[in-house]
């Protein structure tokens, strides 16, 4: 990793590109300073407080502070993140939207274009959601149209100005714009973590203990990363024989290849999705006032992730469980639209191409779909310790962190994303410099 941006910096072209990306994200940070007029951020920040060990934590990590700080910034790019997984569905669903993007470019910068659209239409309809539910609250200085046509306006071309970041960091910079942004928002906040959990187990401790339970936050932290990488980069590969044929005077064909399939297919959707379902309700009971009283209240502790695993409550835990069967159904749910094992069996067909010892056709694509059922249940697997290992030492040890496996695989994903793109630009260089001389 070291050697590769030390090479890169030596390079014009990557230098001023990894040059760009940096100012750019010392923007979003300085954004994520700036409070929206007319927000009263001490009364905000005291009741978010309240509520930042359920349903707000991870979005306040996702944001990178911003929403705890009620910034200009504070819906950060979630809305973009919304549209494009429902833009992704729907293009798998409506077959204009899936003929459009087998277009080419024009295709993908129409659907691209709309994604934008449905982004702004989304942080329109949060931020109005956000300036009444507030104004009712309390938590704006005068709650009046004025006031709240301006907090509207303020979140909403945060969130429009950090998508068009995004965009500037992907064509001028290095690695995927939106990714960046979101991993720079998970790294602001980790160092605080750090410090809460040496506070919480080292500060203070007898030396021997403190010692024990560095090694033990470290072991774990290690394991977790390595547990990610090993996930991320783990693909099953099935091979592939292509039927030597006569074209003219020549033989062509008779090539192998293979079908990498990814262990973790759906990446770190399922565990998003899953996450999102069950926060939706502690959000809306937050803003609404019944998140802690009352029946509703009680009914709201099996889906805060607070009282998972609380030896003193186990009862509350059957929340973790359903958890777990939503990431299990949406690690399978998200390969089924998103790779058609029928479809890739028919071109195989089309092209010669035939799976060693299985028959071309149904055969292949029934093949194909027992594989791929296998290796996606390892993968959800390997999701589901990665996503409750935090909510184990959050319950059972009282480790209090925002970030949890969710931000760990993304930020392992992009890291090694934009390693390897960084890599392969190194690559390209070096072969046009050869060609050249």
């Amino acid at each position: 990793m070291l050697t590769t941006l030390k090479n890169a910096f030596k390079i014009k072209d990557l230098r001023d590109k990894l040059l760009f990306t940096f100012i750019m994200l010392v923007v979003i940070r300085f954004g994520s300073q700036l409070p929206v007029p007319g927000v009263n951020t001490e009364l905000f920040r005291s009741w978010f407080e309240s509520q930042a060990a359920g349903a707000f934590s991870f979005f306040d990590a996702i944001t990178g502070g911003s929403f705890m700080s009620m910034s200009i910034l504070a819906l950060n790019i979630s809305p973009y993140i919304t549209s494009s997984i429902v833009m992704q569905l729907l293009t798998i669903a409506i077959p204009k939207l899936e003929e459009m993007q087998r277009d080419g470019e024009d295709g993908r910068k129409k659907i691209a274009s709309m994604t934008r659209y449905v982004t702004v239409i989304l942080a329109l309809m949060q931020s109005t959601a956000m300036a009444i539910g507030f104004g009712r609250a309390g938590y704006l200085v005068n709650y009046n149209v004025m006031s709240v046509l301006t907090v509207v306006a303020t979140l909403t071309a945060g969130s429009a100005f950090l998508m068009w970041i995004g965009e500037q960091i992907t064509e001028k910079g290095i690695g995927n714009g939106i990714s960046i942004v979101l991993v720079i928002n998970i790294l602001s906040s980790i160092p605080n973590d750090f410090r809460n959990l040496f506070e919480q187990f080292v500060n203070g401790k007898a030396p021997a203990t403190a010692v024990l339970n560095a090694a033990i936050i470290i072991a774990v932290v290690i394991a977790m990363v390595v547990l990610v990488i090993f996930l991320n980069d783990a693909v099953r590969k099935i091979p592939v024989q292509y039927a030597s044929k006569n074209q003219g005077r020549r033989m062509v064909g008779g090539q192998g290849s293979n079908i990498p399939l990814r262990v973790n297919t759906s990446g770190v959707i399922p565990v998003i999705f899953a996450s999102s379902i069950l926060q939706f309700p502690l959000i809306i009971s937050s803003f609404l006032g019944y998140g802690g009283a009352g029946k509703w209240g009680e009914v709201m502790k099996y889906l805060n992730s607070t009282y998972w695993l609380n030896p003193s409550q186990w009862k509350y835990s059957i929340g973790l469980l359903v958890y777990v069967v939503l990431i299990v159904f949406f690690a399978y749910f998200y390969t089924s639209v998103t790779f058609n094992p029928l479809m890739v069996a028919d071109n195989m067909k089309k092209q010669g191409g035939f799976i060693p010892g299985i028959r071309p056709g149904k055969p292949t694509s029934d093949y194909l779909n027992s594989v791929l059922n296998y290796i996606v249940f390892i993968g959800a697997i390997g999701l589901t310790i990665i996503a409750v290992l935090p909510y184990f030492f959050s319950g059972v040890f009282g480790a209090q962190v925002s970030f949890g496996g969710t931000s760990l695989i993304i930020i392992v994903s992009v890291v090694l994303e934009t390693l390897k793109q960084a890599e392969s630009m190194m690559l390209v260089r070096n072969y046009k410099g050869f060609l050249e001389n």
